[in-house]
This record gives C-alpha cells, structure tokens and sequence, in this order.
C-alpha cells in the first residue's frame, strides 16, 4: 500500500474516532424473556409484527414459544421463515413482499446473525421504498427510521442485536456487502437464553468463535474508546470461560456466552472490526462459507501475520484472561494468547484452512476484502489487496 493512500485510511478512520462520543449509538433496551415481547409491541402501539426466522429454527419449533406469546396477546403475526445462511438480496426482498402482504408494522427477528441482517434489510427497504439494497451499501445509506425492530438471538455469538450492521449478498455477483446506519441498531434486544436450548455443537463453536473475533478485532484495533475496551475484554474473558461448556451442552455456560455476544456486538459496533471481518465477508458471499466459520479459520493466521503491531493489546488480553504473568514480555504473553486460542479452536474442532478457496478466485477475493476494510476498519496494520492475497493462500489446505 502506497503512503498517500495510508495517510488518507488513517486520515479517515481518525476523523470517524474523534466523532464517536457524538455519533448517535444507541444500545437497545434488554428484556430477559421471549414471554416479554408481546408487552413490548402492545406499549409502542404496533399491531402486526413480521417474524424474521429460518427453515431449521422454525421446523424444530425453536420458535413456538414466541408464536404462542403473540397468540395469547392478541396479536396477530405473519412468519417469514426462509432467511439462508448469508442472506441474498433476494432473500430480502420476499420478505419484504411477506411484510407488505400481512400488512405488518413492526419486525422480530429471531435467530442468528442471518435473520437479523435481513430483518434490518427489509427495515431499510420499507423506509427507502425506491431505493434498492444496493445503493445503501457503506455508511449511512439509509437515513430513515426503520420499522420497530426486535431481535432475538438464538446463538452464541454474532452480537447482531446490537449492532448498525446489515451484511447482504448480491445474487448475481456473490459480493457480499455491509450497510451501515445508525437506524438499524434494534430497538429490543432479548436475551433469553432458553432461545439457546437445541442449538447444535457446530453452530456453538462457530458462532461463538464469532464473537471472540468481534471482541478481540474491536480491542486491537485503533479506534477504542474505555466503553467499548471494558465491553471486548469482558467478552474475550466470557467465551474462553465458557465457549467449551456451551459446546458440551451447559446452559449455564451458554446464557454467558449469550452475554458475551452481546458485550462483543457493543464493541464492534462503535469501534469496528479488521480485516478478519473483511475476508470472511468475501468467502461468504463467493463460496457461502458461514460466516463464523471463516472468522474461526482466519483469526489466528491473521493476528499471527499483525506480528508486533498487535503485542502489546494481545497481551493485555492475555494478563486480563489469566493466560500471562505481568513478568511476561509483550510478546511472550501474546503469543500465549495465541496458543490459549489454538486451543481453544483444536477442541471445537475448527481446521487449519479451508479447502474451497480456488487460486483462480483470490485477487477477486482479496480485491473485495480490500474495498471493504480501507479505509474504514481502524486496523492495527494497513495492508492492500496483494496482501490480503497471501493470507487467503496461507488459509488454503
């Protein structure tokens, strides 16, 4: 990367720092129970809620509980239950017809990170009726209040509740794009971690992997706040206590990580991700790799290629999780938080890379991580597409 163009990402990731305490975040209100909504929706006048879900959340009955609590409300409701893993803009779009159709006036989203991004998408669409998804890529696209959003995770890790975050999936191109806007951050978030019961191991791991790289990204980088350091070191602490008893099965363990989700979301919002993000997104949308997934496999190689850049916060982070000893140098106790997270990765059972990248595919690859990352992510290290090449070839096996 050339010195003018670093001048100009530091340039602009500095302004949007000093910005920060004026920005309009707004954390959503908490309730503790899925039984809670129907109240939430009768307080703020709305009559029809569009549920947000998925063909497995909704076949397994994951969402009954919610179902039922409308019904006995008096609540009339209409189910979109076709959200994909990495929502398309297609996706999007029938359920906004679903929206239209039931002549809804509110959203529940309800799952992981998939249905939220859509339910967040169809909010965007429904306030820019005449503008397609496309043109509301990047930052503050939107700029119309959306319907009233709930949302209610149902995994371990994405941290979308909380969020200003929507990511989408061009149909035709398989890009993968964010839009962000402060009117997409969910008004409600619940965290009942009763929501939790049934998920799977793979959507454990991989989900809650998600959220240790939304918090570690979030704290290495070069746009923190006390806020959103407190938040990202609270939630690495959460998933490396807790991250292997959900995996087994803990509910305990899985209403901390649900915590932890939710503190890593708070972080990232205000303070970004890194390039981990800006990679998995392009696998995302050109092979479909789960979003979690690719975030697992990347973020080892990618805080190892940071180097020295990264020490001195990994090690922070390793002192505060109880890895490292204050005697510890800078790089010893990082590189012991390296191996604390091979660890952790060996037991959930992540691989070493993947096995669908095609080395035809990676310049368009890395050209759209690049786009995506610079100049906005504050990463600890600025590297362009050619670089980025070489971690997606370090990622093949």
């Amino acid at each position: 990367m050339n010195i003018f163009y670093k001048a100009y990402c530091r340039i602009f990731q500095g302004v949007f720092r000093l910005a920060l305490p004026v920005l309009p975040y707004k954390d959503p209100k908490i309730l503790p129970r899925i039984a809670d909504i129907p109240g939430e929706v009768k307080a703020r006048g709305l009559k029809r809620p569009l549920v947000v879900t998925d063909t497995d959340l909704y076949g397994v009955g994951a969402v009954a509980p919610l179902m039922a609590a409308l019904v006995n409300a008096g609540i009339e409701y209409t189910v979109f239950k076709d959200v994909v893993f990495n929502p398309t803009v297609s996706t999007v779009e029938s359920a906004l017809a679903a929206y239209k159709a039931g002549g809804c006036d509110c959203l529940i989203a309800f799952g992981g990170g998939s249905p939220m991004d859509t339910a967040k998408a169809v909010g965007a669409r429904v306030a820019k009726p005449k503008k397609p998804l496309s043109k509301m890529k990047g930052i503050l696209k939107v700029g119309k209040k959306i319907p009233y959003l709930i949302a209610v995770p149902t995994t371990c890790g994405t941290g979308s509740e909380t969020t200003l975050a929507a990511v989408i999936v061009d149909d035709e191109t398989r890009h993968k794009y964010a839009i962000n806007d402060f009117p997409l951050i969910p008004k409600v978030a619940v965290l009942d971690a009763t929501a939790l019961d049934g998920l799977p191991q793979k959507l454990v791991a991989y989900t809650g992997l998600d959220a240790l790289t939304h918090a570690v990204e979030a704290y290495i980088g070069r746009s923190t706040t006390k806020m959103t350091r407190a938040d990202a070191t609270s939630a690495v602490k959460l998933v490396f206590e807790n991250l292997l008893g959900a995996y087994e099965g803990d509910k305990t363990a899985r209403a901390n990580m649900l915590t932890a989700a939710h503190l890593a979301g708070r972080a990232f919002s205000k303070s970004y991700v890194g390039y981990v993000h800006a990679l998995a997104h392009a696998l995302g949308g050109k092979y479909n790799v789960p979003h979690g997934f690719a975030n697992a496999v990347l973020l080892p190689i990618v805080l190892r290629e940071y180097g020295k850049s990264v020490y001195k916060k990994l090690a922070k982070l390793a002192r505060y999780c109880g890895f490292a000893d204050k005697i510890d140098t800078k790089e010893a106790a990082a590189r012991k938080f390296l191996e604390k997270l091979d660890e952790l990765e060996c037991a959930l059972g992540i691989p070493a890379g993947f096995d669908c990248i095609k080395a035809e595919d990676i310049k368009e690859l890395s050209r759209h991580a690049a786009k995506e990352a610079n100049p906005l992510y504050p990463v600890p290290k600025l590297w362009d597409a050619k670089r980025l090449a070489k971690v997606y070839e370090m990622a093949v096996i």
